[in-house]
């Protein structure tokens, strides 16, 4: 990417949805490298795109895992062994 061809259109819609959320306005014709800065600069500014950022606050195993998954087992299915 070389970043003076025209942004994408993913990047147009993306941006459509932050500068509302940002009470902003996007201007026309923003090549792809513009574009990325402005993405950065208005995820900021919402609060967008900060999920993925750092570690998270709870793993994915454990506890949580468990109580989602908690006395499920085999036979609960269907399967009693009889047949």
């Amino acid at each position: 990417m070389t970043g003076d061809e025209p942004m994408t259109g993913p990047q147009a819609s993306y941006l459509q949805t932050l500068a509302r959320e940002a009470n902003e306005t996007v201007p026309d014709n923003l090549t792809k490298a513009e574009a990325s800065e402005l993405i950065d600069r208005l995820q900021q500014t919402t609060g967008r795109g900060q999920e993925s950022a750092g570690p998270p606050d709870t793993p994915t195993t454990g506890a949580a895992q468990s109580a989602a998954v908690d006395g499920v087992g085999p036979t609960e299915f269907g399967s009693t062994g009889e047949g």
